[in-house]
């Protein structure tokens, strides 16, 4: 019996380190074997050149190239003798063949050499990327030097070393023993192109089996799959596997995210000392329930109360010029409600008109579709706040500014166009 092994080599460089790129093969192998030569073999019929079989040791070993996952191409050697007993002498009046008792021969095999073709006809695994079981096919061409020495009772016969062709068959499997390792066990039938093989020249070729164990193994890197073992089937399994318990954990992380920034929102946005003003522009927490608040959510100092005659509120072109260019100018930090500083100077004036001529102003933020509608509806608020926050902040009156967001609901543009988008994120003043 024979032991074989396999490995392969690195045919191609990787691409990538994803899981889906390119994916390089040990494809070279080296085997060693042994077992038992027998002249009888699975294709004998009637008529034998021996009766009797005797089993002796044969050996060899092979160079292999993986070409495809099914198709390997290798390099044998073997060695030994083969010997029977017991040669046919003729037939009886049955038409069966008789035997000549103390007639024998026994072949040495000096060396034989030969280049199969290896066919692996089933990758059996399901689990895992190398194959458990390869059950496999082969044939080819070979080269042989071998002499017979064949006797009759005293007579001995006995041939030089002379170099034959022969064609190598065989059937066989392996079975995974460890990574690039492999456990081979094979029958072969050798076709010898020659009469004379066993040393008794009769009309038809003679052949011999070699049933032989060995170890294969795979040459090159560890990391590298061996090709004939890798199973395509099992590796989609793991990798579609790995890529839907990485989207599981992706799902639950934007989960908790949006759970988390509702959190957020609600705990910023809520007034805690009922004050009116949201908690994440309250810069003074905690005021007594009743208290009269700034913009800011800080106390006011009540002034007497005044007898205000009822005035009619008059809105020049020039108030409406500074407000507009208080507009063009406002700026915020990219997705967030902090003014820019470069904005101050225009609300400036704006405050400073507000507390001149004891204006009300509404501030309503909008912003375009780009994001999800409750993400822009809290932009557009937290940024009317923030403007409202700033201009009580430089003296105007709280009570006469009101804060809204519209988020994406009120758009002045197309949102199909980046400049309809740029159009509807806006702050709008409006005085009256």
């Amino acid at each position: 019996m024979g032991i074989c092994g396999s490995a392969m080599a690195q045919e191609t460089p990787l691409t990538g380190t994803s899981r889906f790129s390119a994916q390089t093969f040990r494809t070279w192998s080296i085997g060693i074997h042994s077992g038992v030569t027998t002249p009888r073999t699975l294709f004998d019929g009637k008529f034998r050149d021996f009766q009797t079989v005797k089993e002796n040791l044969g050996y060899g070993g092979y160079l292999k190239k993986q070409i495809l996952p099914s198709l390997g191409i290798q390099a044998e050697f073997l060695a030994g003798k083969v010997e029977g007993l017991r040669a046919q002498g003729g037939v009886d009046a049955s038409n069966n063949p008789t035997y000549v008792a103390g007639s024998g021969f026994q072949t040495k095999i000096q060396w034989s050499g030969a280049l199969t073709a290896v066919y692996n006809v089933a990758n059996i695994n399901i689990n895992d990327r190398d194959a458990i079981l390869i059950p496999y096919v082969k044939a080819g061409a070979g080269y042989m030097s071998s002499a017979a020495d064949f006797y009759v009772g005293a007579l001995n016969n006995n041939q030089g070393y002379d170099e034959k062709w022969f064609i190598p068959t065989g059937i066989g499997f392996k079975v995974g023993l460890a990574k690039g390792i492999n456990l081979d066990m094979g029958y072969d039938v050798n076709f010898v192109k020659s009469s004379i093989f066993d040393g008794l020249n009769r009309s038809t070729n003679d052949k011999f089996a070699y049933a032989h164990a060995g170890l294969e193994f795979a040459l090159g890197s560890k990391d590298q799959p061996q090709l004939q073992s890798y199973s395509s089937l099992a590796v989609v399994r793991m990798q579609s596997k790995d890529e839907s318990e990485e989207l599981r954990r992706a799902l639950s992380t934007a989960e908790q995210n949006v759970q988390r920034d509702r959190e957020q929102y609600a705990k910023e946005m809520g007034d805690d000392d009922g004050d009116g003003v949201a908690n994440k522009f309250d810069k003074c927490a905690g005021t007594v329930s009743g208290t009269v608040v700034d913009g800011s959510g800080c106390p006011l100092v009540v002034p007497k109360p005044q007898i205000i005659r009822e005035t009619k509120v008059i809105v020049t072109e020039a108030d409406r010029r500074l407000v507009g260019e208080a507009i063009k100018n406002l700026e915020f930090d990219l997705g967030k409600s902090t003014i820019k500083e470069k904005s101050y100077l225009s609300l400036n004036k704006v405050a400073s008109l507000l507390v001149e001529k004891d204006f009300s102003l509404k501030l309503a933020g909008h912003t375009d579709i780009t994001g999800s509608r409750e993400l822009n509806l809290r932009l557009s608020k937290d940024r009317a706040e923030a403007v409202k926050t700033y201009l009580v902040a430089q003296g105007a009156n709280a009570s006469r500014i009101e804060a809204t967001g519209y988020g994406p609901d009120q758009p002045v543009a197309s949102n199909k166009t980046a400049a309809g988008r740029q159009e509807n994120r806006r702050v709008e003043f409006t005085l009256f």
